[in-house]
């Protein structure tokens, strides 16, 4: 019994041992972990700069609602433009000419914005005349230069169809509805339509090899040469209006006055929203005029009018590298399919008066 009885103490206290060093391990390590990640997260605190935040969908059927709307060119007086032809979720959210092309041909005011990650916005329009997306969904509905339509028009084409009175009243359990349903579900929709995930932001999160030192060293002087005072926070900008030309005069025919044409204040003028650089790859032509072209000409304007700066070649280059990172996964839309009109629907007129 004794041989017996040592045997199983000894081979219990070695056990014994090899879990206690085991925990140690683990506390050791689960330390270690929280250190990193502690370390991480301190870092992604003192960037100007969050990652997008994935979209969370809280009512779906109203969000599908708002998808046919957008893609409905029914809304239009001529049948043929939708939400969609201005702000192609296809080209980033935008239609990559310098100024859009409006009912029977007519040339838009002013550049697209993307819509892509506009819910992060202050305000809608350049001149920020929309205080979200709501509001901003009924502009360009009756506007004459755009899809020259009216609300009463487009309520009239949408309760002529059965098949949107059914979705609307199980959306907003009402048999009525009017413009304010429509500009809500085309808002619900378009809160959907953000970017998560780009390079730039798995860095932000602690991948350090999701950008090469070529784009860090854009960030560095992205962030060292003053463009994070306006392009900050999780969209790169969006939250404030600013003077286009702070530094130099900004050349342009375009005769759009920026802030000063919503609050009549001369001081106002020439003031836009800071447009976001997010997917900025994707959303060329650049400014309120849709002037230019490329990166590398934004990047040479913005530094010499706004921060008095002329970059290299080299650091353009950097920078454009960098701003190429802001890439987020695109919106993965698949296309609705519209109810068919009826008899008593009203027919589109492309042409003449």
């Amino acid at each position: 019994m004794g041989p017996t009885r040592t045997s199983y103490w000894q081979e219990a206290l070695s056990s014994h041992k090899e879990v206690v060093m085991k925990l140690r391990l683990f506390t050791l390590s689960a330390l270690a972990a929280g250190l990193l990640l502690g370390t991480a997260a301190q870092a992604q605190e003192n960037e100007p700069v969050q990652p997008i935040p994935a979209a969370v969908v809280t009512d779906p059927a109203r969000v599908e609602l708002g998808k046919k709307l957008w893609f409905e060119p029914r809304l239009s007086r001529s049948g043929f433009i939708s939400c969609n032809s201005c702000h192609n979720l296809s080209m980033g959210g935008t239609d990559n000419i310098r100024t859009s092309i409006g009912d029977r041909w007519q040339e838009g005011p002013i550049n697209s914005p993307t819509v892509l990650n506009s819910s992060l916005n202050v305000a809608q329009f350049w001149d920020g005349r929309a205080s979200d997306l709501k509001e901003q969904a009924g502009g360009p509905i009756a506007n004459p230069k755009e899809m020259a339509f009216t609300h009463e028009l487009a309520m009239e084409f949408l309760s002529s169809i059965p098949e949107y009175k059914a979705e609307f009243k199980q959306v907003f359990g009402k048999a009525e509805f009017g413009i304010d349903e429509v500009t809500t579900a085309i808002a619900a929709f378009e809160e959907t339509l953000v970017t998560p995930d780009s390079r730039f932001d798995l860095w932000l999160k602690g991948d350090k090899k999701a950008i090469s030192d070529q784009e860090l060293a854009g960030y560095q002087l992205f962030k060292g040469s003053g463009c994070v005072a306006c392009h900050n926070g999780p969209n790169l900008g969006g939250t404030s209006f600013q003077k286009m030309g702070l530094i130099e005069p900004y050349q342009t025919s375009n005769p759009a006055e920026g802030r000063a044409g919503v609050t009549g204040k001369d001081a106002d003028r020439f003031n836009f929203k800071v447009p976001t650089l997010r997917n900025v790859e994707l959303t060329y032509p650049y400014f309120h005029d849709g002037a230019v072209n490329t990166l590398t000409e934004a990047v040479d304007t913005m530094g010499r009018l706004q921060l008095g700066r002329s970059f290299s070649a080299e650091e353009n280059a950097q920078i454009v590298a960098f701003l190429k990172t802001l890439t987020g996964k695109q919106p993965e839309i698949m296309l609705p399919i519209l109810p068919p009109s009826r008899d008593n629907t009203p027919r589109p007129v492309p042409f003449g008066s």
